[in-house]
Formats: structure tokens, sequence, C-alpha cells
């Protein structure tokens, strides 16, 4: 056992007879002296290396000054220290080969060169490879060689290395160069496969030429091209009568015109979209309407309109079936799910589908501007396909399944037509049994289609269309639907996504309602999604550190999601004169709006602020010009008005807002002003109002009392001719507020307004 200088070598083997140059500083040992090379790879040592001699001493083009070692034989490293240069040195054990050889390894030694030589056959070796092989005869260094290859990975040339026994150590050599050899075989075998390949299309390519050639002579059409393989085809997909006539018309153009033709390529695709199609072929319904509500009901909670729709479909099918009443094509069903982001529109698709055991297809519409997405390009476009309906269909492999047109109403319009003019057809029951996209130029029936459509706001839709349409209302959801959607729901699928299970987390429903109320305010539930994955996060890293399962309270909520970030203002916003708490209906749900009112020295005028549209502009001045019509029955003096301009404006400034609903608040919030009186903090408010004081209906009526209620108001001013309208409002919700509806302005200050105070009475 010797002490040697131990030096890494980075994920490469260094085999006895090898030599290496290696930098100076690397080694740190001088000519004449051994080293062990030991191969290291990602940190690792292998269990034996190569004793080196430093045979020399040179310089690298770089300037930097190398040595030259040369590996003699294998040693395995034992104990080590380090010396005062700060290098490791070791005790080696040398392991010397043994050069006896009996009847097995000469038998190996053979093998391994026959073997060797066909690599190099295959590889077309120079001359040089083979007489170095053949100047080795130590079995042990003819094993060696199996490591010099560069393709060899680098753990099989450790095990080389670390296989000390000479005849295994040939064994694994041998093994080594048969699997590089059957690779080269296989390699050369599919170049010869290919090359051949080609050849045989080249001669196929001429006689089909001379073939076409001399039928053109004899005067005989071209039977070729495929025809009898389309034609089997088109007999076995169940076309309607006029579609397969289109099909054998463009099916003899292609066996006229020859596998040549310029328009062989694309009535070959033409033919392949005509046959895509699932034209015989539909799901077989469930119409149990009792059974598709359980569905519905499992995926979702609430949206009662949607549901109850379904079912209502579904009955009128099963009647019409058990009863023997034909269907008619012209009762086609087309629902708009409209409503704020979140609320569960899209998803609700895929229920409707399962619950009526139909396939479900989703075609996203927001920003298309191409009508030719919907109808499809005219074949005499290069590059032309069908529209996205017919491709809807090829994909669902029915031709009943359920269609989820998506964002209908971010479609837009330019200079390539207008997308929701091709939806009119689509659309209406009347028209789409006979839909004709612009690529198939066939009708196709889409009565059997269920077309679901979803939208944020009904604005942008244009009238027509939306005439075609069955509204259906999503105005979000109430706190304890959100709270049983987050502990059905949501809650339970971020818990898996977190990498948790219900051994590791719980939660109760006090801490799920803290969540809702305090950390989102939203018509829909995607907020209230991500604050419980925030939170299951939070929960999973203390589960990976060894934390026990954790019950989710309120303390672990505020710990985990912060401070609260949703605060009920009313109390304080309205405390002081001027400030009126309104109800409005945004793309995003319902929502509170405070209107503030103010009074200084100055020309007389109305200034407006808070990014406000013409409509709602024009309801300022048409509360300013009540209340100065009415300043005496207000209690107001008569010189209140004189020397005085009033600011109106309407938080938050950076959102722009419109519409007459907010009349009635700008009128309460001037009234308390000029009287001192403040506005009630439950009370909140919505109407138009007209120059005679009458209070004039406004829609969007459950979304704003969704709104207030979620904002913690509890009476709620709405016009009389509402009135009907509450009965959408959940009754839960209802139960808990005090409806106030109101004919005429005066009504409306004498609930919202506090009374007058003693002060003023005595002044008075």
């Amino acid at each position: 056992m010797t002490e040697l200088l131990l030096v890494p070598v980075d994920d490469n083997v260094i085999f006895p007879g090898m030599t290496v140059v290696v930098p100076a500083a690397e080694v740190g040992a001088e000519e004449g002296e051994q080293v062990l090379l030991v191969p290291r790879h990602e940190g690792r040592f292998a269990t034996v290396g190569t004793v080196a001699d430093v045979t020399g001493r040179t310089r690298l083009p770089n300037g930097v000054t190398a040595v030259q070692l040369t590996g003699v034989h294998r040693g395995r490293a034992g104990t080590g220290n380090t010396d005062e240069a700060g290098h490791l040195r070791v005790d080696v054990t040398p392991y010397q080969d043994s050069t006896d050889r009996d009847g097995r390894i000469r038998e190996l030694e053979s093998t391994y060169r026959v073997v060797v030589e066909e690599i190099l056959e295959l590889r077309g070796d120079d001359g040089r490879v083979s007489t170095f092989l053949r100047g080795i005869d130590e079995p042990g260094a003819l094993a060696d060689t199996a490591g010099w290859a560069p393709e060899t990975p680098y753990d099989e040339k450790v095990s080389l290395l670390e296989t000390l026994d000479v005849r295994e150590r040939l064994e694994l050599a041998l093994r080594l160069q048969r699997e590089r050899l059957a690779e080269l075989q296989v390699r050369k075998t599919l170049r010869e496969d290919v090359e051949s390949g080609a050849a045989k299309q080249q001669r196929e390519y001429v006689l089909r030429r001379q073939l076409e050639s001399i039928r053109k002579e004899l005067g005989e059409g071209d039977e070729s091209g495929g025809g009898d393989d389309y034609r089997a085809k088109i007999a076995e997909a169940g076309m309607p009568d006029h579609v397969r006539e289109q099909a054998e018309r463009e099916l003899a153009r292609l066996e006229r015109g020859g596998e040549q033709s310029g328009e062989s390529s694309m009535i070959r695709t033409y033919l392949d979209w005509l046959l895509a199609l699932p034209w015989s072929k539909v799901s077989e319904e469930q119409l149990d309407p009792a059974a598709a509500r359980t569905v519905l009901d499992a995926d979702h909670t609430g949206l009662e309109d949607v549901k109850d729709r379904i079912v209502e479909y579904l009955a009128v099918r099963k009647l019409r079936r058990d009863r023997g009443v034909e269907g008619d094509k012209k009762a086609g069903t087309i629902l708009t799910l409209v409503g704020p982001p979140g609320t569960g529109k899209t998803s609700i698709g895929e229920s409707v589908a399962r619950a009526m055991n139909r396939e479900f297809v989703r075609m996203s519409l927001g920003g298309v501007r191409d009508e030719a997405e919907i109808r499809g390009h005219r074949r005499t476009y290069v590059g032309a396909l069908p529209g996205r309906l017919v491709r809807a269909l090829r994909d669902a492999g029915t031709m009943n399944p359920v269609i989820l047109l998506d964002e209908v109403d971010k479609v837009g319009a330019d200079w390539r037509g207008d997308p929701s003019a091709a939806l009119l057809e689509v659309l209406d029951p009347a028209q789409n049994h006979a839909f004709r996209d612009h690529y198939l130029d066939v009708e196709i029936d889409l009565s059997q289609v269920v077309f679901l459509a979803t939208a944020n706001q009904l604005d942008t839709i244009p009238g027509p269309l939306l005439d075609r349409m069955e509204v259906i209302s999503f105005d979000g959801y109430t706190v304890e639907e959100k709270v049983a959607i987050a502990r059905d729901h949501l809650l339970p699928r971020q818990i898996t996504s977190a990498g948790l299970t219900v051994d590791d987390v719980s939660a109760d429903e006090s801490a799920l309602r803290l969540v809702v109320s305090e950390y989102t305010r939203e018509s829909g539930v995607r907020q209230l999604d991500r604050a419980l994955g925030k939170l299951t996060r939070k929960i999973a890293t203390e589960v990976a550190t060894g934390s026990p399962k954790v019950v989710v309270d309120t303390e672990v909520v505020r710990k985990h999601l912060g401070r609260q970030k949703v605060f009920t203002e009313a109390v304080e916003r309205t405390a002081v004169p001027g400030v009126a708490t309104g109800m409005a209906v945004t793309g995003a749900g319902g929502d509170v709006l405070f209107i503030e009112a103010a009074g200084m020295a100055g020309d007389e005028g109305l200034i407006l602020t808070g990014q406000l549209g013409d409509v709602m502009k024009e309801s300022a001045r048409i509360a300013l010009s009540w209340v100065r019509s009415h300043a005496a029955e207000l209690g107001i003096a008569e010189d209140a008005f004189s020397g005085r301009s009033f600011h109106v404006h309407v938080p938050a400034g950076a959102t722009p807002k419109d519409g007459p609903s907010a009349g009635v608040t700008m009128a309460t919030a001037l009234v308390s002003l000029l009287t001192g009186r403040p506005v009630r903090h439950t009370v909140a408010m919505t109407g138009e109002l007209t120059l005679q004081g009458r209070v004039l209906p406004i829609g969007g009526v459950k979304q704003k009392v969704l709104a207030a209620h979620a904002a913690g108001l509890t009476q709620i001013v709405v016009p009389e001719r509402n009135r009907a309208d509450l009965d959408d409002v959940p009754a839960d919700v209802a139960a808990q507020l005090e409806f106030h509806p109101s004919m005429t302005i005066s009504e409306v200050l004498d609930v919202a307004l506090e009374p007058v105070p003693q002060s003023l009475e005595v002044a008075a």
C-alpha cells in the first residue's frame, strides 16, 4: 500500500495505458511522481481509480502549464489526509492485471476481436484502430479498449474500470461491444430500407406515368387514384342523399383527373372532410329529468334557472318520445347564459352534456373577427378549411353534441366580415337544420345540437342575434351559496391540487365565511378559489415540514391570508351629510357605489367627476334641478343656491360609469348636503329620477340587491315598478333585508335620511 495524491477526473474515465494532459494546478505533483486518477460525477467518486505516472510537463496554447499523466494500473483508495499544500493524499491498494489465460479467457479474447472487427467494418475504419488492437496481447488491456470508445456511456466506463477480475472484465467489454454492434446493424438496415424505398417509389412513379400514357393512347379513363377505397367509405358513411350525391360527383372528378391532376389533392382533402363528419352517428340520450337534475346539483350549487330549463327540455323530449310524437327540426334549443365572470357559465356546459349523456365541445369566440371562422373558407382559396362548427361536429363524433359558444359577447368585426352575422343562421332553430358551410357547400343538420352560449353582458351582442337566444341570467351567488361552493367544490379541489388529503386539513364553515366576507368581493367565485388555493399552499408547506393535521379556523385564515382586504364602508362614508349609497351593475356583477356631493361659494353651476357617461351626467342635472325646484318643501333656505356651485363625485374615479339608475341617489346626496341630514348607513338605493320627482324602474335588481347584502346594507330602496323583480332575490337573502318600493323621490327621502336634527327644529 502506498500513499498517493488523489486527482479527481470529472465526467471522464482514464484507463491504464491511456495518456491525458491535466493543468498542473489541478495535479500538484512533479515529474516522476505517481497520482491516483479517480472518476467523479455529480460529486460522487468511483470506488476504483487508475494509478498514473507524471511523465512530463508542457505548456498549453492558452499559456497554462500542464502535466502529462499515463495510466499504469488500477488502484483502490483507502484512508487519506491533507498535506501542507492542501492536496488530498490517500492510501492506495494497487491491482495488477493477471496475464494468465485459461480456455475461457482465450475464447473471450477471440470473440471480442471478431466483434470489434465487425464494428470497424460497419464504421469504415481506416486501419489504424485494427493495427492498434492487434498490438495488444494482454487480456485485461484488451478489455479496457471497450472504454476507450467515446460513445461508451460514462456509467459503463466506470463499471469496466471497477471490474478487477480479467475474465469478468472481458465478459463485460464483450457485452458492451455486442450492444454497439447491434445498434450499428439496425442503423445500416434502416438506411438500406430508406434507400430501397426511395428507389421503389421512383420506379413506381415512372411506371405509373407510362401506364397513364398507355391508357390515354387507348382512350381509357384512369381507374386508379383510390376511387374504390373512397367509394366504399362513402357507402358506409350513412350520408344524406344530397351529401352522398355531392361526394360521388367529386369522386368522379378525382377519377377523371387522375393522381397527377393539379386538383387531386384538393378533391381528396374535400372528400376526407365529408367523410370525417359523423352523418349517421348520434349519442343515445339519457332522457331522465330526475337523474339529470341529480348530476347538475352534484356539479354546481345554485344556478336554479339553467338547471330548471335543462330539466324542462329533457322532460319535453321524454314525453314526445314516449307518446310517439315526431321530432320538430325547427324546435332546437339555444340557451344564452349571461352573468358576471366566475359564476360557472362555462363549467356548467360540461355538466349539461353529462346530464344528457351527450358529447361536449367548447368553441371559444372571444376575439374572433373572421366570418370564415364560423362558416369556413371557399374551396377556391389555398389552404381552405371548414368552419369551427364543422370541426366541432367532427371532434364530437356525433350529430347531437352539446356545443358551448363561449364569450359570444366578445365577437368582433372588421374587413374580414362579421362573425356574429354568421351566427344568425347557426342559432336560429328555424334555419339551422339546413346550415351550409362555405367549404363543404352541403346542407348540415344542426337541429339536434344543443347550443349553449355564454356572455358577461348583453349590450355588445347585436340585436338580431340576441333575439334568437333564450337568455338565462346568472346574477351571482349569495354568501351562503359561496360558502357551500367553497365547502363542496373549491376547497376539496384545492386540497388535492396542493398534494394534501382530508387527513391533513379540515375547515369549519365560520372560516370559509370569513374568507368570503373579508377577503373577496365578487359575484362569482374565482377570487374565492384563488384565496383558498393560497390558504392550502400555506398549509401544505406546514404539513411538508412535519406539522400535524391543520384545522382551518378564523385564526389560521388571518395568519395565512394576511390583513382583511374587503371592508364595509357604509357607516364611515355616510356619517357626514352629502354622501349616499347607491347600487350599480357592472360587467363583473353587482356593486355598491358612494355618491358624494359638496357645495362651495362661487359661480352657480354643477361640477361632475368620476368618469361619468352622458346619461349619468344628465341624471345629476335632473337631480339638482328637482332639488332647487322643491327647496321650500325640503326645508332648504331660499338663498342656499345663490352664489354657490355644487360638485358631485362618484368614486372610484378610474372606473367609467353610466346609466340613469343613480338619479335618486344623486338627489338624496344633494338633499342630505343642503339639509344637514346624513343618509342612514344601512340604506342603499337605486332608480331613475324624473323632473317631476317620479322614480322609474331600472334593471339588474337581483345583482344590485346581492351586492348590497354582501356589503352589509339592510334597507333597500327600489322603484315601485321593480317590486316584482324582488321575487328573484334568494329567500335567505330577502329574509335579512327590508325593501322599500317607492313611487316618488319624497318616499325615498323619508326612508333614506336621518331625522331632522333637534337644533334645526328649534331654529326653525
